[in-house]
C-alpha cells in the first residue's frame, strides 16, 4: 500500500492502463518484496538451523518467496481493474505452498537433548511475587527474599562433538 501511495496513488492505479505506466509501481513493489523475502529468509534460516530442519524445505521457502515477489510485481503490470478475467489466479496456489513451508519450518521440534530449564534460564522466574495490599488488613507480612540470594543452576559445559541444546536465536530462546 505504501508503494502505491508513493508512486502513482490509488486513483492513479485504478485509472491507469496495464503496461508502461505502472513500471515505477512494479519496481518499487519488487524492491520492497525482495527486502521482506530477505528478512523472512533470515528468520526461517535461523529457525531451521535451531531445529536441524531439512535444507530443501528452507531453500524451497526462500526460492518460492522470491519467485512470488517477482510474479506479484509482474501482476501489477498486467492486471486490468475493469476486467475481472485479467486477474492471475496462480499466485494463490504459490502463496499457499509458501505458507505450508513456513508452517513446516515454524513447527519443527528443537534438536533432541534440549530441555525447558536450559531454554528458559535467561529469565528470572525465582523470587517471590509481591502481595497486593488489602484495605482493612494491618498484619505485617515478612519481607520477600532478594532475588540475588536465590541459587541458579547452570548447565554443565558440553564436550566437543555433542550438539548444543537448541532453541530460537543465540541464547536458545
Amino acid at each position: 500500500m505504501l508503494c502505491i501511495a508513493v508512486t502513482i496513488g490509488f486513483a492513479g492505479l485504478i485509472n491507469s492502463m496495464p503496461g508502461p505506466s505502472r513500471q515505477g509501481l512494479a519496481g518499487a513493489a519488487l524492491i520492497v518484496s525482495l527486502l521482506f523475502v530477505a528478512l523472512r529468509g533470515n528468520i526461517a534460516w535461523r529457525r531451521s538451523r535451531d531445529a536441524n530442519g531439512a535444507k530443501w524445505i528452507l531453500w524451497a521457502y526462500i526460492v518460492f518467496s522470491a519467485i512470488y515477489a517477482f510474479l506479484q510485481a509482474g501482476a501489477l503490470l498486467v492486471i486490468d481493474f475493469g476486467n475481472p478475467e485479467s486477474t492471475p489466479s496462480g499466485l494463490n496456489l504459490l502463496g499457499l505452498s509458501i505458507f505450508g513451508l513456513w508452517c513446516t519450518i515454524l513447527w519443527a521440534k528443537p534438536v533432541a537433548g534440549s530441555n525447558i530449564s536450559e531454554l528458559t534460564d535467561v529469565f528470572d522466574f525465582d523470587g517471590s511475587v509481591p502481595v497486593p495490599a488489602r484495605t482493612g488488613h494491618t498484619a505485617a507480612s515478612a519481607p520477600a527474599a532478594p532475588r540475588a540470594a536465590a541459587p541458579t543452576a547452570r548447565p554443565a559445559p558440553q564436550p566437543f562433538g555433542r550438539p548444543r541444546p537448541a532453541g530460537f536465536g543465540k541464547r536458545g530462546l
